[in-house]
């Protein structure tokens, strides 16, 4: 009996993971009659998504860059999070040569050392033992003063996490006087993707003119943001001052800058304003040349210095397809476009043979929960369409809600976003199995399952280490699915599609027979 099955559709509802605990659980208190039904009429099963099962750290939640490398590449793929952290413990980061030369730099042009980053424990763009071990690193070089810009989280941590975390780094660094804070900023500024120029600027400024908000340091900064309202994410961008009111430090020719997010999406933008000749995001009235570092590769038409290079990743489910001559549709808004193309590719930014890639424009508003929707019902407009035109094989596409709507830790908004995606799966749904085709519904990990801290009562606007569901839904009888993790939806694809599994694809396929 064959399997193979056309059109085939995976869909990864981002941000909808699993818990039976209904306390705070938006996915519970849902209306979502399209998910329930598909869960009790066809296989379904749960995947793990977060720690090992996905190359993090155990206990490290996921993300969506971890989760759609993992579908990608039918393997688990080594985060640049474990490896930087084994660099760390086992020492081998004090031979890189990467940071010796930025180091180099500043010794032979009697200039500073900037390290900008995401001041967060989150794991997911960066992590605080990576700016500690940085920190660790410029001392054994001989470096007498580090200059910090923190851009503060918000979102893969409590909303007023950073508080407690500079105090607590403070006091750790700030008898050796050789770590200085020179700005603050919201993520919400500093790391913006979706090409809102206006945020990325008000950081860039501060960073090098100096301009924003005045503090004389960085607790007494964060402590008047939280007095002005602000949450982390939104911290307005502080500029730290001396007690001549000028401020402590700014970007200047010549300065080697250390970025040390490692995660590319929301690094980009800030990298561009500082490092192209011919930048046409905002004018700036400023430009110095600085000795620019990516702790890793944020974009790879950009020439810079990586401290960690990409991996190579062979075979993923995009060659594979293309490789057989299958054609393919890859389909998101804007907040989750990079995902099911460049991070799906294995962090590949070029498209294979026979692969289309359909960008929908996400709403310009400040936050999400303003807009549940988001662009949900579009997606879906254009996804029935071009399935009905026959040209496509196997379609893939994002539905962002649960996940961004979820990170405004706003319930209430985040049920309507489940609900908006409920009734989209439905289409989709209806639409593939009119064409005698086959659907895999899954997520890349969870969010909006858990909107409460439980210890806390706060809003919760992280991701979670919870499980997520996996529903096949086909006309084909006789199938089961098992438990798995996210490195094996692609090896499960291609035995729908009766393609043979490269020997680089570890993953196992979820199907089994029944009979």
């Amino acid at each position: 009996m064959s399997l193979s099955k056309k059109p085939l559709v995976l869909i990864i509802l981002d941000g909808w993971g699993y818990n039976p605990d209904p306390v705070g659980n938006a996915v519970l208190a849902a209306k979502t009659p399209v998910l329930d039904s598909l869960i009790k009429k066809y296989p379904s099963t749960f995947l793990e998504a977060s720690g090992e099962s996905v190359g993090l750290p155990t206990g490290q939640m996921g993300n969506s860059e971890v989760g759609h490398l993992n579908i990608g590449a039918g393997r688990i793929v080594y985060q640049d999070l474990t490896r930087i952290n084994r660099a760390i413990e086992s020492g081998a980061i004090y031979e890189n040569s990467v940071l010796k030369e930025a180091i180099n730099n500043v010794k032979v042009h009697n200039s500073n050392l900037h390290l900008m980053g995401l001041f967060s424990y989150g794991g997911v763009h960066s992590h605080m033992n990576h700016l500690k071990g940085l920190i660790d690193f410029t001392e054994k070089m001989g470096i007498s003063k580090v200059y910090v810009h923190a851009f503060l989280d918000g979102r893969d941590v409590p909303p007023r996490q950073a508080l407690d975390d500079m105090e607590k780094f403070q006091e750790n660094y700030s008898k050796k006087g050789n770590v200085i804070f020179a700005t603050i900023s919201g993520r919400y500024y500093a790391m913006d993707r979706d090409k809102r120029w206006d945020r990325t600027k008000l950081a860039y400024n501060a960073l090098v003119l100096g301009e924003g908000i005045k503090s004389k340091d960085p607790i007494l900064a964060i402590k008047d943001a939280y007095k002005r309202g602000e949450t982390d994410e939104f911290v307005q961008p502080t500029v730290i001052i001396n007690e001549y009111g000028q401020p402590v430090a700014t970007v200047k020719d010549n300065d080697s800058v250390i970025f040390f997010n490692f995660r590319p999406d929301r690094a980009r933008q800030l990298t561009y304003s500082f490092v192209n000749e011919f930048f046409e995001g905002f004018e700036r009235k400023l430009h110095p040349h600085v000795h620019y570092v990516c702790m890793s590769e944020y974009d790879e038409k950009l020439d810079l210095p990586l401290v960690f290079p990409p991996e190579c990743i062979k075979n993923t489910l995009g060659e594979v397809l293309s490789k057989h001559g299958l054609k393919q549709l890859r389909i998101a808004e804007t907040e989750k476009y990079a995902h099911v193309t460049f991070f799906l590719n294995g962090g590949v930014e070029q498209q294979n043979a026979g692969e289309d890639r359909l960008l929908i424009p996400s709403p310009k508003i400040s936050t999400y929960d303003l807009k549940p929707q988001m662009s949900a019902y579009e997606i879906t407009d254009e996804l029935v369409e071009r399935l009905k035109s026959g040209f496509y094989d196997v379609i893939i596409v994002n539905y962002a809600n649960m996940d961004m709507v979820g990170h405004t830790g706003l319930f209430d908004a985040t049920v309507e976003a489940v609900q908006t995606v409920d009734t989209c799966v439905g289409k989709v749904v209806n639409a593939v199995l009119e064409e005698d085709g086959s659907v895999i519904i899954t997520a890349d990990h969870g969010n909006a399952e858990k909107m409460i801290d439980p210890v806390s009562g706060a809003p919760h606007t992280a991701h979670t280490s919870n499980p997520v569901r996996c529903i096949y839904v086909s006309n084909e009888p006789d199938l089961q699915i098992h438990k798995g993790k996210l490195s094996d939806i692609a090896p499960t694809m291609l035995e729908i599609l009766e393609i043979p599994k490269p020997v680089e694809m570890t993953g196992m396929s979820l199907l089994k027979r029944s009979f």
